[in-house]
């Protein structure tokens, strides 16, 4: 029997590799690479009714790249969260985020908190942006918070934990998506992750478009998942 798809997660990498492989500025690949992001996320909220869609957008690595580089992936994703605003609230689309946004630049904070709290209400799409997330850190961050309630500690297990994780209220991913051809998670949704099912693929993330997420649906559809009970 095919499990519901409440969940899919994705890996948004090979911009850069993308711009180079056309002779254009890495710039030109991330601008390529928001706009499909928008793209994917509306084809896969109206054709496919998926409730959750979470993008790694910035990871904490990602911190290393040339400053250049990081402000103009915060610029693009500023503009492109305000001109899609309007849609967020006539599809009644909730945003969520995933990591410590408050050290973003100043204007995607602001940009995130205001989009944020308009669609709190919504309930049907939700979507999810991990932006200066890493797993490590999360796990971290949860031990730090749980462990200030001692009286939890003799009785902790996943369920209790899971609720100091940044994605206390969002499902397991069912699907984890990764385009560029790297088959690893690269500390993302690690703990989240232990039994969702993986799809790698070549595609540079700037050239996944609606089919080949449908592709990936529907090799998803086909496996039969079952967390650890027999055959």
């Amino acid at each position: 029997m095919e499990t519901p798809l409440k969940h899919v997660a994705l890996i948004l990498d090979g911009n850069g590799r993308w711009a180079k492989q056309r002779h254009l500025p890495r710039s030109d690949g991330h601008k390529e690479g928001a706009k499909r992001a928008f793209e994917i996320a509306q084809h896969a909220f109206q054709h496919w009714h998926i409730p959750f869609l979470t993008f790694y957008a910035f990871s904490t690595e990602n911190w290393q790249r040339p400053k250049l580089e990081v402000s103009t992936i915060f610029r693009l994703l500023s503009m492109h969260l305000k001109k899609q605003r309007e849609n967020f609230v006539k599809e009644k689309i909730r945003l969520h985020t995933l990591g410590d946004i408050a050290q973003l630049s100043s204007n995607l904070y602001a940009t995130l908190m205001d989009i944020k709290q308009t669609t709190s209400q919504f309930t049907k799409y939700n979507l999810v942006l991990a932006l200066n997330y890493g797993a490590r850190e999360e796990v971290l961050r949860a031990i730090k918070l749980c462990t200030q309630v001692p009286s939890i500690i003799p009785s902790l297990d996943w369920n209790t934990f899971s609720r100091y994780l940044y994605t206390a209220d969002i499902p397991d991913p069912d699907l984890v998506i990764r385009t560029s051809g790297e088959i690893r998670l690269s500390n993302y949704l690690c703990l989240q992750s232990a039994y969702s099912e993986l799809y790698f693929t070549p595609t540079y993330w700037p050239d996944f478009n609606k089919e080949a997420f449908d592709l990936a649906i529907e090799n998803y559809k086909k496996r039969e998942r079952r967390f650890g009970n027999a055959e």
